[in-house]
């Protein structure tokens, strides 16, 4: 595969942070493991890329269509992911799952074209209405998932360890009541605009770190994004909710709120002085 597989020393050293010493491990065993995966599901590799969690692979068939292979050092982060994507199978909105091996830690996923992020361009929050809308839909009996108090956990455990001193307990406990409170539905837990893809007929979600809780957790990036000051947040919550059948405007603003300080604190702790950072400051309290 001449090195495509090779693990970049700074990605390296992000997955280390995000799962310990084992990640180098894997990080060797990685080059292998492709070459075996692209083997059996019949794939050519063409490039490669991914982040703290992940490496993902555009791959190609022999007839030409493009896939993606999608690996990650944990296997617990790669089952609930496919799990996820199975409940969601169907919908237009959510990238579809091709395959899954469970011991390779390993997911392939259909290509979503054109594939440019929101983040990419000028959105309005109104244009996900109907993916936010798909996401809760679906029926969660059965769905082997953790509660979304472990996903809020996760986060502020995450944004304390890089803004040491900064975070109120105040506001990891204030996120934990209302994740064990309201509606349970299967929460998509990553939803920014850089994990919804411009897709065929409408915006694409890829990436869950799904839950089980309150959907309203997922429209809090939406209505926070780009706004300094609170009338503009109100305006944009009210939006959101009116389009997105169940959504509680009282239950989305106590999670920006809450959550605001997970964006806020890194922010802080660098130094930024922009005034969505003020603003999201003011929101949580810092």
């Amino acid at each position: 595969m001449n090195g495509l597989a090779d693990v970049p020393v700074e990605v390296r050293a992000r997955l280390a942070v995000r799962f310990g010493p084992a990640a180098e491990d894997w990080c060797a065993r990685l080059p292998a493991l492709v070459e075996e995966l692209t083997a059996r599901w019949g794939l050519t590799a063409r490039s490669a890329g991914g982040g703290g969690t992940a490496r993902v692979f555009r791959c190609t068939r022999p007839d030409g269509e493009q896939v993606w292979l999608k690996l990650t050092p944990d296997a617990e982060v790669a089952r609930q992911e496919a799990a996820a994507l199975r409940a969601w199978a169907g919908l237009p909105s959510v990238v579809r799952l091709l395959a899954y091996d469970p011991a390779a830690a390993a997911l392939l996923l259909a290509d979503v074209p054109p594939g440019t992020t929101l983040r990419e361009r000028p959105r309005q929050p109104a244009e996900v209405a109907p993916l936010l809308g798909a996401l809760r839909s679906v029926p969660v009996d059965g769905l082997a998932l953790g509660p979304l108090a472990e996903r809020v956990d996760f986060l502020f455990d995450l944004t304390e360890r890089r803004a040491p001193g900064i975070v109120p307990a105040r506001a990891r406990a204030r996120a934990r009541e209302l994740a064990t409170g309201g509606p349970v539905t299967l929460v998509h837990g990553d939803l920014h605009p850089g994990n919804v893809l411009d897709g065929p007929a409408g915006p694409v979600a890829i990436d869950p770190r799904p839950s089980l809780g309150d959907p309203d957790f997922d429209l809090v990036d939406w209505v926070l994004d780009d706004v300094t000051d609170l009338p503009a947040l109100d305006r944009r919550t009210a939006e959101l909710c009116a389009l997105v059948p169940g959504a509680d405007p009282d239950r989305v603003l106590a999670w920006c709120r809450t959550l605001a300080v997970i964006v806020a604190a890194p922010r802080a702790a660098a130094g930024r002085r922009d005034a969505e950072t003020t603003f999201l400051r003011e929101l949580a309290g810092l």
